[in-house]
């Protein structure tokens, strides 16, 4: 198994204040990159969001190729969005992508 680290982006298509954005975090706190060296090292938070309602979430999720580490993120995503009452509609998100492998080095 590999530790990657996985940005998803997205868009709040409504209003997503505080509380909404507090508990999207709260539920992805186990997969938070700040555990790996490389989150520490660039201050990787698991929820950014911009002034526009665009959206990055970043995970690490353990997993034995690429592409299996980028459907856990994105489901990760999806289930954190859903327990804020938040479906697709209302956060839509784009393609999970690599941006880095903690090699523990």
């Amino acid at each position: 198994m590999t530790t990657y680290v996985i940005s998803v982006p997205g868009t709040f298509t409504g209003t997503a204040g505080e509380e909404v954005r507090a508990r999207v975090a709260r539920s992805l706190r186990p997969a938070d990159p700040h555990r790996t060296q490389m989150g520490d090292e660039e201050d990787l938070d698991v929820l950014s969001v911009n002034d526009d309602g665009t959206f990055t979430v970043r995970l690490t999720v353990d997993a034995a190729t690429g592409p299996e580490a980028e459907r856990q993120a994105r489901r990760l995503a999806e289930d954190a969005l859903a327990d804020a009452g938040l479906d697709e509609r209302a956060a839509p998100l784009g393609p999970a992508v690599i941006t880095g492998i903690d090699s523990g080095v």
